[in-house]
């Protein structure tokens, strides 16, 4: 079996200190989510399966994110890693398009999944555009472990930067991911973006470390500060 550092990544998260935090989100309205090792890769492979077995997704495809910087979108992009696709950030076309925005979608993408970004969101709240698959209604009818149909290609390209820069699968956690120190507990802004907040995960979880990711209208008090124990950045 071909594997990537992506897929070598999620078998880390899934076993090595699992019940830990590794991913905490701080949204409006005072939501909070924490993910384990486990329950991320949890989240992953249901995303991965419900690419794989309902939109026929394959390695070299292309998954286009027009999403804010949130858990979910950092889901999604593990998911497209884990499958062997490209994750496109600078708008181009795909063959795939998560977003928390269906209306916006053109005909240019192939296949338009809703992504409601509330924790709680079972469904996606009103009405859906023709053809539009519903992420929150879909993803937990999926299985809880991937299963690849097709080995990804190490050089196929991992991720389209927003200034169109490529970097190869073999290359995400060297060519793209921000390095960090050993087990830190580092605080992502989402105002600063998702590739920020991707290329800085990586970075960290690569280092056994974990992320603590807040809504640009959460302030990074000294509280939060100390109750999450950050001591990265």
């Amino acid at each position: 079996m071909t594997t990537t550092p992506a897929i070598d990544l999620m078998g880390t998260l899934r076993s090595g200190n699992s019940t830990s935090p590794r991913l905490t989100w701080y949204g409006p309205d005072a939501e909070r989510v924490e993910l384990s090792g486990r329950v991320l890769d949890n989240w992953v492979a249901k995303t991965s399966n419900l690419l794989q077995d309902e939109l026929d997704a394959e390695p070299g495809m292309r998954l286009r994110l027009a999403l804010p910087a949130h858990w979910k979108a950092i889901v999604w992009a593990l998911a497209s890693w884990q499958l062997g696709l490209e994750t496109v950030l600078d708008g181009g076309p795909a063959d795939f398009l998560a977003t928390d925005d269906p209306s916006g979608a053109t005909g240019e993408d192939a296949a338009v999944i809703a992504v409601a970004l509330p924790a709680l969101a079972m469904r996606w709240p009103g009405e859906l555009p023709a053809g539009c698959l519903d992420y929150a209604a879909e993803v937990r009818s999926h299985g809880d472990v991937f299963m690849a149909h097709t080995d990804p290609d190490p050089e196929g390209c991992a991720v389209r930067t927003s200034e169109g820069r490529t970097v190869p699968h073999r290359e995400l956690l060297t060519g793209f991911a921000v390095p960090h120190e050993e087990g830190a507990r580092v605080h992502v802004p989402a105002d600063r973006g998702l590739e920020s907040a991707l290329s800085s995960a990586l970075g960290a979880w690569q280092r056994d470390g974990s992320v603590v990711l807040t809504h640009p209208g959460v302030a990074l008090t000294d509280k939060l500060r100390a109750d999450e124990r950050i001591h990265g950045s």
